[in-house]
């Protein structure tokens, strides 16, 4: 893989999907509608999934591709793969709360190795650049100059007041028993792959979900958080997370900074 190409050709697919997302998002009456599974898909995913997918499949065609939108990508049994999310958060573009993302990232050999995460109604950009590094962007986003970046890096962690972030449309009882075994000094909620930044950036120390997420939902945050120093381990036995899974559906799992004392279940 040419590192430099996947970080212009990611970053662009992503800024591009993001703009038609926006676009969408300003109509009052986009349509919503169920997938099999009772999850809310609107003409929004479906817009960005046809920009990325394309995009991708044109400059990588030998690399296998998994993404949300596209069924018949699921049932693929590899292990290094593009793997795409166009819009995560679905439920946070329908109710306009802004925290949604769009996420693509490359595996290898099941290790999320490069990722981009997008919120297009928030202006923050993350991703690794060809290095693998995670920084974050700002500036105007054009499509054809990278704008100001800075490296980001998670915090040392105090355990005796560390900073939590959890799901805002997933936050459940399971969620809240896991994270009172921690001394908390703040706890926020947020959207999409947008805790894996946060963690990143230090705005958090760790990210808990204990409930469904697949694959495309964490890698691209997954290689961010790794760029910038975290981890993500199986909330069962604390090992390492790995993508290429059946289904491509993952366990629980927690999102941290080294030095968080992780508790078991």
């Amino acid at each position: 893989m040419n590192f430099d190409q996947l970080a212009d050709v990611m970053r662009r697919l992503a800024l591009e999907a993001g703009d038609k997302i926006m676009e969408i998002y300003a109509d009052p009456n986009f349509e919503v509608r169920s997938k099999s599974d009772e999850s809310p898909v609107t003409e929004a995913d479906e817009a960005a999934d046809a920009i990325i997918s394309a995009g991708l499949r044109a400059a990588f065609p030998d690399v296998a591709l998994v993404t949300e939108e596209q069924s018949d990508s699921h049932g693929q049994n590899v292990s290094t793969f593009l793997i795409v999310d166009p819009l995560d958060g679905t439920k946070e573009f329908i109710n306009r709360r802004g925290d949604f993302t769009v996420n693509i990232a490359y595996v290898v050999d099941g290790v999320p190795v490069r990722g981009i995460v997008y919120a297009p109604a928030k202006d923050r950009l993350f991703y690794t650049d060809a290095a693998g590094v995670a920084v974050e962007e700002s500036g105007d986003f054009a499509k054809d100059k990278v704008g100001p970046v800075a490296p980001i890096k998670v915090k040392t962690p105090d355990n005796s007041a560390l900073l939590v972030v959890a799901s805002k449309s997933h936050r459940d009882q399971a969620t809240d028993d896991y994270i009172n075994k921690y001394n908390v000094a703040d706890s926020k909620s947020a959207g999409s792959s947008l805790k894996f930044c946060l963690v990143a950036t230090g705005e958090a120390d760790i990210y808990p979900r204990v409930g469904r997420t697949m694959e495309w939902d964490t890698a691209a945050g997954h290689a961010v958080l790794t760029g910038a120093g975290g981890s993500v381990v199986r909330f069962d036995d604390h090992t390492t997370l790995k993508y290429g899974k059946a289904d491509f559906a993952n366990p629980f799992f927690i999102a941290y900074a080294p030095g968080v004392d992780l508790k078991k279940p």
